[in-house]
């Protein structure tokens, strides 16, 4: 069977071709590099990891770009607020998104390209854009994309142009044509840093966020790429507009296919930052381990949506240390490669060529460590590595993974002994209580001695 991809611009399941045999083109929208990441965030990045990982586990040599903005109303706002430069901010989130996402095992992309980088090739795709009469120039200095003299408006989203103003948030022109035309070159303001102005036969100003992604995927991959892909809410305006903006400019399809993942959500809600019902990537791995968290988000579909909670993270490590017990169980033989045609490995890449059906990938996962119980095989219990690895689990040293027995990482467990002893050094006993009752009721048990405190996993 041949891989299937859920295309969201035909609404349809279709086979997969790339343009180039052998190889694939994958853009993925990235962050905007205002704040730390959330589990948002990880849902997109885990998503496409396991997509590039699967492509290239098939055999396809995969390019993947996916972008960092750097530079955006939010970040321009908070670096003023934090009375620092735009690049002492956007190099520390940066920095702080790296190491999430490597906690994470998330593959780096190809290339990781920084929007302010690929300014001059911004500025030309829009000069073109104002050749053809596409884009114009507002009486404010800014550049717009006039939306109704592109034919194919809309056919992302799947709504007209008249449907889309429904819905829109615009409340004033700021010299439109339409509310819905997007920004391209956004005048500078009197009030803005220097460092976000820069020079264009538009005068000074800055790119508008949608721009960026197209110069930026169409510099590194071409005019056409195979898989364009982001969360779901990116779908309208930012893609609508990356197709209007590069199909306009050089009249061929900017993607053949189109992916989106669905939201992470918390009580039926997106998990966002303006909702402020987000978890940080990093304070969630203060008390989960990142496999975990991993396992949470990949037992899912990528266009699901995933209800987070503590409730589901516990069941996703009870889940993967049943996994972990069948390799504890019996060695692992290490594997020169997968034999596909063996029936787990067979419905396992079913699964996946399934539009990447993680969901029934895990289970035949569950099946197979059944078997490793029953048969005691070694070589039954590589494949179950070898497959756990193309979704990036089950790699950890088993006895290392069991011997936690808890969500928490092991320097999540130092912490809040070195909490305890803080607590207790201050007399402060009904603090230093809690500390340990918390541990226990995740499956940790203190061991005080005159040497110092010990911990073990609750038989």
């Amino acid at each position: 069977m041949s891989l299937r991809i859920y295309n969201t611009l035909s609404r349809e399941l279709e086979e997969f071709s790339p343009l180039q045999p052998g190889r694939v083109r994958m853009y993925v929208c990235g962050m905007t590099v205002y704040d730390l990441c959330h589990l948002g965030h990880a849902r997109s990045m885990i998503a496409f990891d396991l997509v590039q990982r699967w492509l290239k586990a098939s055999g396809l040599a995969v390019t993947y770009v996916r972008n960092i903005t750097d530079i955006d109303d939010k970040i321009i706002r908070r670096a003023v607020e934090n009375g620092e430069t735009i690049r002492s901010l956007t190099d520390r989130m940066i920095d702080a998104l790296h190491e999430d996402a490597d906690a994470l095992g998330i593959e780096r992309p190809t290339h990781e390209p920084r929007a302010t980088d690929y300014i001059p090739q911004m500025l030309s795709m829009i000069g073109t854009l104002e050749k053809k009469g596409l884009a114009y120039r507002a009486e404010n200095g800014d550049v717009n994309y006039a939306v109704r003299k592109f034919p194919g408006y809309g056919k992302l989203s799947g709504k007209s142009i008249d449907e889309l103003h429904a819905g829109e948030r615009v409340a004033v022109l700021d010299g439109k044509d339409d509310p819905l035309d997007p920004v391209l070159w956004k005048s500078a303001k009197p009030s803005e840093p220097e460092e976000v102005k820069w020079a264009s036969e538009f005068g000074p100003g800055r790119p508008g966020w949608h721009i960026e992604c197209s110069a930026m995927a169409c510099e590194l991959l071409g005019e056409t790429l195979d898989i364009h892909g982001g969360g779901e809410d990116l779908q309208f305006p930012h893609h609508e507009n990356e197709i209007a903006q590069s199909e306009g400019a050089t009249g061929k399809p900017l993607a053949n296919y189109w992916m989106h993942n669905g939201f992470i959500v918390t009580d039926n809600e997106k998990m966002s930052k303006s909702l402020g019902n987000f978890f940080l990537i990093r304070d969630v791995l203060k008390k989960y381990d990142a496999e975990t968290i991993r396992f949470f988000v990949v037992r899912a579909h990528y266009r699901r949506p995933l209800n987070y909670s503590d409730v589901h993270l516990d069941d996703a490590r009870a889940s993967l240390k049943r996994l972990y017990t069948s390799l504890d169980l019996v060695a692992p033989q290490a594997l020169a490669a997968i034999d596909w045609n063996d029936p787990y490995a067979a419905r396992f890449k079913a699964a996946m060529d399934e539009d990447f059906a993680t969901p029934e990938a895990v289970a035949v996962l569950f099946d197979l460590a059944g078997e490793v119980n029953r048969t005691q095989s070694p070589a039954q219990a590589g494949l179950l590595k070898a497959l756990g690895g193309c979704l990036n689990i089950l790699q950890d040293d088993p006895k290392r993974f069991l011997r936690a027995g808890t969500t928490l990482a092991e320097s999540a467990i130092q912490a809040q002994i070195d909490a305890r002893a803080a607590a207790k050094a201050a007399k402060n006993f009904a603090e230093a209580d809690r500390i340990r009752n918390d541990l226990l009721a995740q499956g940790i048990v203190l061991k005080d001695s005159p040497t110092g405190t010990t911990w073990a996993a609750a038989q």
